[in-house]
């Protein structure tokens, strides 16, 4: 076993958990990657594998059906997928959040309806809070919820769903006013709603419809979409948690249970690069020796084995902090921050010790290239991981003056 990334303190069942994982990501997974990333193919075999794991359910309570595994078994199963494709873990992940976000908020109605479904893989889960034009800012979101008798009528247009077309549920957050006077802050009049539809692309349900997939330089297989409503109704039992006004803070839990997800992919991803440069390094001769016996590559190796370890030491970190039932969003910015950078690099690195072998397709390091910058934006850019490590440093370090 390669001797970076190690994880102290395991049990032995998540030890058990992970082995399986590796195995299946080395045999699964990483043979076939590159050629159906290249070809934009859903990875339908390898999603069938994971759900006869049971990975669609390793967080899902076992009285609903799944594993009841901790944030920190979770991580370190989605940076092992990863480190074999980096799309595949997006499919899991969104999954993941809108069960989590059921498990800490939902109606026990709710809960009881969706997770044992979920934990089976039988319902594939997706969020959307994104919309076009609205970035990072998302208090300024548009879509709409207008009560009418026991139902809601949602209308406006969500961006950049991972899962889209292949989830039968979405937990949509749009604006909701009723109950909610003019003047409210917009955070405390936004809900999470519960959106059931068919899998697929066109109109999935009357007034839903998911336009085809969008073309992405990278973080191809995994399908991202759009989600167009007009005149969608909604019964209102599935409000998330049976109350509106509260969807922005279920969504920024969701989020935050995230950010630790896209530091272990980012991980997955640097480990993967590093193996493949450390690999390449002795395989390829320049002046008479294997360039890994050059100075300047050896450099560059400890480098990115370094970045490596400490990426995945401040992942690993951030999800024992929020397994402890602490407030962790110091940890996961900074996590999710670190690893996205250094995966960006590791990766670069890894890339100029191809040389121009790793500009070409017959390389894997052309897809990771390609793939890494997308975890620079996922689940909040740098600059607002930055904004919100700095204002927890700013309360946890308050001036006494």
């Amino acid at each position: 076993m390669a001797r970076l990334a190690q994880t102290a303190g395991l049990t032995d069942i998540q030890r058990e958990i992970l082995s399986t994982v590796r195995d299946f990501v080395d045999k699964e997974i990483l043979p076939v990657a590159t050629e159906l990333e290249h070809r934009d193919e859903y990875p339908q075999a390898i999603v069938d594998g994971l759900k006869e794991l049971g990975l669609f359910g390793l967080m899902i309570p076992e009285e609903y059906g799944g594993l009841g595994e901790s944030l920190l078994t979770y991580a370190l199963c989605v940076e092992e997928i990863a480190r074999g494709w980096m799309s595949v873990s997006g499919i899991i992940n969104t999954h993941f959040i809108v069960a989590y976000m059921l498990k800490q908020h939902g109606t026990q109605e709710q809960k009881d309806h969706f997770l044992p479904r979920m934990a089976a893989g039988d319902i594939r889960g997706a969020f959307s809070m994104s919309e076009p034009g609205l970035g990072s800012d998302v208090s300024a979101i548009t879509s709409k919820a207008v009560k009418d008798g026991d139902e809601y009528v949602l209308n406006g247009q969500k961006m950049w769903l991972t899962n889209g077309g292949t989830s039968s549920l979405v937990a949509v957050l749009v604006r909701s006013d009723e109950g909610h006077p003019e003047g409210t802050a917009p955070h405390k009049s936004m809900t999470t709603f519960l959106v059931e539809k068919e899998p697929g692309f066109g109109e999935v349900r009357p007034g839903l419809t998911i336009p085809g997939k969008i073309d992405k330089m990278g973080y191809k297989g995994v399908d991202t979409t759009e989600l167009i409503m007009d005149g969608l109704r909604i019964p209102a039992d599935r409000v998330l948690g049976g109350e509106t006004g509260r969807g922005f803070y279920q969504m920024m839990d969701g989020v935050e249970v995230g950010r630790v997800n896209v530091a272990a992919r980012g991980c997955g991803v640097a480990q993967r690069a590093f193996e493949l440069g450390v690999s390449y390094a002795q395989q390829r001769h320049t002046f008479g020796k294997p360039i890994a016996q050059h100075q300047a590559i050896q450099f560059k190796l400890a480098e990115m084995a370094t970045k490596v370890e400490a990426a995945h030491a401040m992942m690993v970190n951030a999800a024992r902090k929020k397994d402890s039932g602490e407030r962790n969003d110091l940890e996961a910015g900074m996590a999710k921050y670190l690893a996205s950078e250094y995966c960006k690099e590791v990766v670069e690195d890894a890339f100029r010790i191809h040389g121009g072998y790793g500009f070409s397709k017959e390389y894997e390091i052309e897809r990771l290239y390609r793939e890494a910058p997308m975890l620079l934006i996922g689940e909040g850019t740098a600059e607002i991981q930055k904004m919100i490590i700095g204002r927890r440093l700013l309360e946890e370090y308050r001036f006494q003056g």
